[in-house]
């Protein structure tokens, strides 16, 4: 396999004119992202940039990022995607960890940009137009890309765990193609007739994957959304024609309640994907029943490319469940010793294959721990059932311990979302002296709705056992989120928990001190970033 950037090529010379990448009005067609992008190659080589160096990526999901993205490849840099809303002290831990000698920031985060590329001795270039066609008008494009072999590396995520320093995840050129390919062919099924919604952060592995590469090696349309908002994804969506959406939870949650999404015409949607985390059922039924659309949905993580399994199109769907392991991709259940975990019972899940990571960035230790026999530890609870589905349970780190009984925070919040007021539901454990850990659950109620917290409760006792209910609910306007919208768990405000102790225990969520993608993290595919972060739209602050 080429370079990753040769999967534009090919894009190219099937349909030149075909459009590759809009946003509203600005539409670049498969020739023009090429031309760009050889021209952003130029520029590169104009800094100094040459095979292996790492290059910094700080955009919102705007033409520009395609530009940069296949560009920099093109040049056989390594590209670093970070979220355009980190801080300087952030933005200066992941290019001194990766040694990033550039960095290509959004105008609205120049302030902060400067000062982490100062701090990490980089090269700022800001970026003030959505397809950069100021920076890139004088340039020559170049016209071949360096040679990379399979296994180098074509970018390196930043994903965290639940507590320290970022580790970078090194996906290579294979790894990336083919999982980008695998999508495109044998899960959304696309093609040239298609449009893919482009809502989700490029920056972040689900939106990188699943939509740009996808896209690109689909020769489909991708229209982008810099900034989601439910009422502006359904004018794209009615506006585009698009055929084929992807979203994390909230994403349907937000699109489903929106009071226009009655009269919306979605009539072109034909399937939807869904991950970075646990789709409840009763909201899966719901927006297919609304939009009369297919939504599959997937798991994996910035580790693995990211797709590991999918509720293929084909097969049977079972709601709930993240499905199967996709081609060439093996997936089982660990137990503490690493054996496999006896039928019937949960285990971690394990994977192996084409998709998984050649490791963490300057990390052995942390690779070796990760990856000791050749499968790739998830940190993902599961069980899988008589026909190979596989269906997650929780985090081994959410899990909640109370008295000794183990609480699974999904299996509440699917009840929860089940009571016709609930529009988002957090169930966290709560300290407490003599069980260990309470259940708690923060909600959020739909618009036009009530609910007591008492009600909540007894609504919630009545499904599960005893030890499992929430004995504290309390209500809230909104819930934490990631950059991609997946409800940050850690980071919700615990009763009598003051605000510095709640922004606080967001940073650790998101790995963010300094700066926590995807733990090896649930992206599906994708889960990470810090708390409450979403990319700009083009000019905002």
């Amino acid at each position: 396999m080429a370079n990753l950037s040769s999967v534009l090529d090919r894009a190219v010379a099937g349909n030149p004119g075909h459009p590759a990448i809009r946003m509203d009005d600005l539409v670049l067609d498969y020739s023009e992202l090429r031309e760009a992008a050889g021209r952003f190659t130029s520029l590169l080589s104009s800094l100094g940039v040459t095979t292996g160096d790492r290059l910094g990526i700080m955009l919102p999901n705007v033409p520009a990022f395609p530009i940069a993205f296949y560009g920099a490849l093109g040049a056989g840099a390594v590209v670093v995607p970070m979220n355009p809303l980190l801080k300087g002290r952030e933005i200066a831990f992941y290019l001194g960890d990766s040694g990033a000698k550039v960095l290509l920031a959004w105008h609205a985060a120049a302030g902060e940009a400067a000062e982490g590329a100062a701090a990490a001795g980089a090269r700022l270039v800001v970026v003030d137009e959505p397809d950069a066609r100021s920076l890139l008008a004088n340039l020559f494009a170049l016209h071949t890309w360096a040679e990379r072999a399979d296994d180098d590396d074509a970018v390196i995520l930043y994903t965290s765990g639940t507590t320290g320093q970022p580790k970078g995840a090194q996906l290579t050129h294979a790894n990336l193609a083919r999982n980008a390919e695998l999508t495109a062919a044998t899960l959304i099924k696309a093609g040239p007739d298609d449009v893919i919604m482009g809502c989700l952060p490029l920056f972040h592995v689900f939106g990188l994957t699943c939509g740009l590469n996808a896209a690109i090696a689909a020769g489909s349309t991708l229209t982008l959304l810099p900034r989601f908002a439910p009422g502006h994804a359904l004018e794209i969506i009615s506006r585009d024609r698009v055929t084929v959406f992807e979203g994390v939870p909230t994403m349907y949650a937000a699109i489903l309640h929106h009071p226009g999404s009655a009269d919306a015409d979605v009539s072109s949607l034909r399937t939807c994907i869904s991950g970075g985390a646990a789709l409840p059922v009763e909201i899966l039924h719901g927006f297919e029943k609304t939009f009369g659309c297919m939504i599959l949905e997937g798991y994996g993580l910035s580790e693995t490319s990211p797709v590991a399994s999918f509720n293929h199109p084909d097969a049977e769907r079972k709601p709930g469940s993240i499905g199967t392991p996709v081609a060439g991709v093996q997936m089982r259940l660990a137990g503490p010793d690493g054996a496999d975990c006896p039928p019937g019972e949960i285990g971690e899940i394990a994977i192996r294959g084409h998709n998984v990571m050649k490791g963490y960035w300057a990390k052995p230790e942390a690779t070796a721990e990760a990856i000791p026999d050749g499968w790739f530890r998830t940190g993902d609870l599961a069980r899988v059932d008589e026909d190979g589905y596989f269906f997650i349970v929780d985090r081994k780190k959410e899990l909640i311990i109370r008295g000794g009984y183990n609480v699974y925070p999904r299996e509440i919040e699917e009840v929860l979302y089940e009571h016709p007021a609930v529009a988002e539901a957090a169930v966290v454990g709560i300290a407490h002296a003599e069980l260990g850990e309470e259940v708690g659950a923060a909600v959020t109620l739909k618009p036009g709705t009530t609910a007591t917290p008492d009600e909540l409760r007894a609504f919630v006792k009545e499904r599960v056992a005893a030890y499992k209910y929430p004995r504290q609910v309390w209500l809230e306007a909104e819930l934490p989120k990631g950059p991609t919208g997946k409800i940050l768990r850690r980071a919700v405000r615990r009763p009598g928990q003051d605000q510095a102790a709640q922004d606080q225990a967001g940073q650790d969520q998101a790995g963010q001190d300094p700066p926590q993608q995807d733990p090896p993290g649930r992206a599906g595919p994708g889960r990470d970033g810090p708390a409450g972060q979403r990319a700009p739209e083009p000019g905002a602050s």
